[in-house]
């Protein structure tokens, strides 16, 4: 095995914290505070690691602190050393008070608005020495992670590239047609997707598996969306709705509660792709404990309780 290129000895938490507080804030006075430090020795800090790194990680200044390209990427990659050093001490705790074991549950917005919290309570409570980290994100990065070992497990509508892992269906939902009550297009017969194309729209943040189904479907049409907003979650599509800035669509379980809270109307769609499958997916190489949350989630008990 190769050696680094580097000196280990010369990077420590401190100092890695220090640049990255001082890329976050643009003042070394400030980072040295945060960080318990007198000013000289911050910048002393600064300079070795500099030095360790042989790239200038910031422009000095009267003002303050420049970040250059380098300073960005030691940014990235510090923070995220950080954080990991930060789930080390909060696991070594967990263990000393009975957790033997997280595991890193990746799933979208449509899974845990509409199934994976009551599973994971129950979960958790047949298995109370196991902590589940739950991360939400958009279906093509919950994949992601899966393939680069970032989550255990994985909840996300079908449609991204899943060569390589082990998946399987998890549940299924159905995407309506979300409306201000006195919309033009308020009715109860199903309507095609189609028809609804010259209407401004609301929907997710790109990448998720919402919104590439609308924008697929538009394609498919010769048309396309007018997409006027993107949020990050199911409440915040429908209050936009709500204010009468534009029309959604939204899974039919999620969307149920808040067109009651939100005084709005719903209208079920003609499009066979409406009906959607979710799928669960674990890494080939899972452990059994893994392997176990992705039988419970699966199992026939479990799908009842969902329906």
């Amino acid at each position: 095995m190769s050696k680094p290129g580097y000196n280990l000895a010369r990077f420590d938490f401190v100092s890695i914290r220090l640049a990255v507080l001082c890329a976050q804030t643009g003042s070394l006075t400030t980072a040295a505070r945060e960080c318990n430090l007198v000013l000289p020795a911050a910048s002393r800090r600064l300079k070795e690691l500099e030095t360790a790194t042989g790239c200038q990680l910031f422009v000095r200044h009267s003002r303050g602190l420049d970040i250059t390209p380098a300073g960005r990427v030691f940014m990235r990659r510090g923070l995220a050393l950080l954080q990991e050093m930060d789930g080390l001490v909060s696991e070594l705790t967990d263990l000393r008070q009975g957790i033997a074991r997280h595991v890193r549950l990746f799933a979208g917005t449509a899974a845990i608005n509409q199934f994976l919290p009551p599973l994971m309570a129950e979960f958790t409570h047949l298995h109370p020495e196991v902590q589940i980290d739950l991360e939400e994100q958009v279906s093509e990065h919950v994949v992601q992670a899966l393939r680069e070992g970032r989550a255990d497990l994985g909840v996300f509508v079908e449609g991204p590239d899943t060569e390589g892992l082990d998946v399987k269906d998890f549940r299924q939902d159905e995407l309506v047609l979300i409306l201000p009550r006195h919309h033009a297009l308020v009715g109860k017969s199903p309507l095609a997707f189609a028809d609804a194309l010259d209407e401004s729209w609301v929907s997710l943040n790109p990448g998720a598996a919402l919104l590439q189904q609308q924008q697929s479907a538009a394609m498919a049409a010769g048309r396309t969306l007018k997409l006027r907003m993107q949020v990050r979650s199911f409440d915040a599509v429908g209050h936009l709705v709500a204010s009468g800035l534009g029309i959604a669509l939204l899974p039919k379980v999620a969307a149920l509660p808040i067109v009651r809270a939100m005084q709005l109307s719903w209208r079920p769609l003609k499009d066979e792709w409406a009906h959607r499958r979710l799928k669960v997916g674990i890494c080939k190489e899972a452990d059994s404990l893994v392997v176990n949350f992705r039988d419970f989630l699966n199992s026939p008990s479990q799908n009842a309780k969902a329906a």
